[in-house]
């Protein structure tokens, strides 16, 4: 696949990760200090977290699509978030990608020598498809890439 092709896959950022230790703290001082409001919360057992994604305002109102803010927070301490804030402290754990076809993109950056951390796509926040590119191979970033449900509203 071309780098034209693959441009064509990836359609905007879809949202930053945020490690947080208390999901409702961190969501009360997002929406006192920026004005972010839940677009969508949920429990992700298969992952070992809670999040919430939050965008601007206005976009929850339907005015524009929005790139959003996950905050992650760790159901128990065998998630990767908890050995993340363990390790880490909280903070940017993630920058992902929307992408229109994550089979085509994971083949696509395996075709690279890009190593995707799941040899098949998991399920993700509101029933998205999603993989990550393993962060050595992404400049030090873990990438997520996110193909949402579909019929699944953008945040």
């Amino acid at each position: 696949m071309s780098t034209t092709e693959i441009s064509e896959l990836i359609t905007q950022i879809d949202h930053v990760g945020i490690a947080v230790a208390d999901l409702d703290a961190a969501i009360d001082w997002y929406g006192a200090s920026f004005g972010l409001v839940v677009s969508h919360r949920e429990t992700n057992e298969a992952q070992g977290v809670e999040e919430a994604m939050l965008v601007p305002a206005n976009s929850a109102q339907g005015a524009t699509t929005s790139t959003a803010l996950q905050l992650l927070s760790p159901l128990t301490d065998e998630s990767t978030i908890k050995r993340f804030l363990d390790r880490n402290g909280p903070g940017m754990q993630q920058l992902a990608y929307r992408v229109t076809d994550l089979n085509a993109a994971a083949e696509h950056f395996r075709a690279k020598g890009i190593r995707l951390l799941y040899d098949e796509p998991r399920r993700g926040t509101a029933d998205s498809r999603i993989n990550f590119l393993h962060p050595k191979d992404a400049g030090g970033v873990l990438v997520e890439l996110v193909e949402p449900a579909h019929g699944v509203p953008n945040h």
